[in-house]
């Protein structure tokens, strides 16, 4: 059997992740590390995992 390839795991995020992440809410019910998805019609922010809604 062959050698499976694995990519180098570097201890920093990548910049495009930390752009990504500073533009967002966290949810209020579940902490940190948990973020809104923000939706254009209606107009909210919504958590997929305990399904917490804010309107704006």
């Amino acid at each position: 059997m062959g050698k499976s390839k694995e990519k180098a795991k570097s201890s920093k995020p990548s910049q495009k992740w930390v752009m990504v992440k500073e533009g967002r809410k966290t949810c209020p019910n579940c902490g940190k590390g948990v973020y809104l998805g923000k939706y254009a019609n209606p107009n909210r922010y919504h958590c997929g995992k305990c399904s917490y809604t804010e309107y704006f």
